[in-house]
């Protein structure tokens, strides 16, 4: 929700923010009635909160729609939703024959895999536990879990991302030079979009600013190695490392994940932010790379042995999903699970590919497919959200490297080899949900019915 305005606007004075806030305290009725005794409008406000704030903490249409019709059912009601990314129109019925509709809209997306989990809790214990509390104490709670800061500051975001992306650049093929570079400038680039969230700037600026920040960093500090170590041109392939933080992995995973379950409209909008925040990053790196003459090409041998390689894989692959999971604002507890997971399918994925005749897209099916059935495992014994853990340990599996080509080579209107690089990325990235979803068809009986 968008914050309350300054103590020093007079009151009743008309805000100019596009997203005008829902005081709940002045809008429910009923607050000292137990909730299941309230009236329909009071219950349907508790289930409608309830759903929009599962929406911003970035979770699919799927899982907002379950827990708004299991807090519906507590409160003896039945609810019907239409969920899009950042909105959600309900209408709440009651067994008197009244009914409620609602429509709520968020000002942002984003993901908060921390409010997330609370929020579940919540709801799997809503009937034992929150379901006979007055109404004013449910959104008390509902407000707690509102106002609820980040976990970590933009200082320690800017060094999960710099940790994230320099594992990841190792296992794309590049070497310690690009590490190094791609270190610091994901950090410096993840934190000023930090900085940038904490005062509200558009998602539009967020990207382009961090983006640019980073790829310039990058550059200098490759120009600094260069010539302080006369590292070779070749390592300043590398640069991609440098945006890969704004990998958009949770609206594309949810987007195919909502599409499969015919949340269309979910669907496709998440689909279509993940499209936008990707063309924003790719096109702004190829603007600073063109100006600085550099170009995305192969990575220099590593001079390693495939056991060796193979070895260091597992490492990297948690450092990357670990990294992710606490730009996610993941706990600690559950950001290691979150890396354990990404270890194992990630570093089978890339085996799949160097070591079978296994396509890349097929290899990456294979390694959401692990970490599907393994989070689910984990989900059972100790309650953690599937999707924080699933997300960040198939996102570093994101074809980052694929999509930049080809946005790279459409730019130099080399059309053809652009089309491949980009047929190649969406292969991958329709794969990886699909992964997904199997696992979650095999192992939970709800998920597999539409009813």
């Amino acid at each position: 929700m968008d914050k309350k305005p300054t103590a020093s606007a007079p009151e009743g004075q008309l805000s100019r923010r596009h997203h005008m806030k829902i005081r709940w305290k002045n809008f429910i009725q009923d607050k000292d009635v137990p909730a299941r005794e309230a009236s329909v409008q009071a219950r349907a406000s508790i289930v409608g909160r309830i759903g929009i704030t599962l929406l911003s903490c970035g979770t699919g249409a799927w899982r907002v729609r379950d827990a708004m019709d299991r807090v519906a059912r507590s409160l003896n009601l039945t609810c019907s939703a239409d969920i899009g990314l950042i909105s959600l129109q309900f209408t709440c019925f009651s067994s008197s024959e009244q009914s409620y509709t609602q429509v709520l809209a968020l000002p942002n997306t984003g993901v908060n895999t921390d409010k997330l989990n609370i929020m579940e809790e919540v709801v799997k214990n809503f009937d034992n536990d929150f379901s006979f509390l007055t109404v004013q104490e449910i959104h008390a709670m509902i407000d707690e879990v509102q106002n609820r800061p980040k976990q970590y500051s933009p200082l320690i975001s800017g060094l999960a991302a710099a940790l994230a992306c320099s594992a990841f650049i190792f296992l794309l093929g590049g070497g310690i030079p690009e590490m190094v570079c791609s270190f610091l400038g994901a950090g410096i680039g993840n934190y000023v979009r930090a900085v940038m969230g904490e005062h509200t700037m558009s998602t539009v600026a967020k990207i382009a600013v961090s983006v640019a920040v980073a790829c310039l960093v990058y550059m200098f500090s490759f120009r600094l190695f260069e010539a302080s170590f006369q590292v070779l041109a070749q390592h300043e392939a590398g640069y991609i490392g440098a945006m890969l933080f704004v990998i958009p992995g949770f609206p594309f995973i949810t987007s195919m994940l909502d599409i499969s379950k015919l949340d269309m409209r979910s669907g496709l909008e998440r689909l279509a932010y993940a499209i936008m925040i990707t063309l924003i990053a790719t096109l702004v790196g190829w603007l600073v790379a063109t100006i600085f003459h550099f170009k995305p090409e192969d990575f220099l041998p590593l001079g390693l042995s495939p056991l060796v390689i193979g070895v260091l894989r597992i490492p990297a692959s948690f450092c990357g999903v670990y990294g992710f999971s606490i730009m996610f604002n993941s706990s600690q507890k559950m950001a290691i699970v979150a890396g354990c997971i990404g270890a194992v399918a990630n570093t089978l994925r890339l085996e799949l590919v160097d070591f079978t005749v296994m396509p890349p897209a097929a290899a990456a099916f294979t390694g959401a497919l692990v970490a599907g059935l393994i989070a689910s495992v984990v989900n059972r014994y100790n309650g953690y959200p599937r999707i924080s853990l699933t997300v960040p340990a198939i996102v570093i599996m994101v074809p980052g490297l694929y999509i930049y080509r080809a946005i790279y080579n459409i730019g130099m209107n080399q059309i053809g080899v652009g089309a491949l690089w980009l047929t190649k990325a969406v292969l991958i990235i329709m794969f990886l949900p699909l992964g997904l979803f199997v696992a979650r068809a095999l192992l939970d009986k709800k998920w597999r019915h539409c009813d």
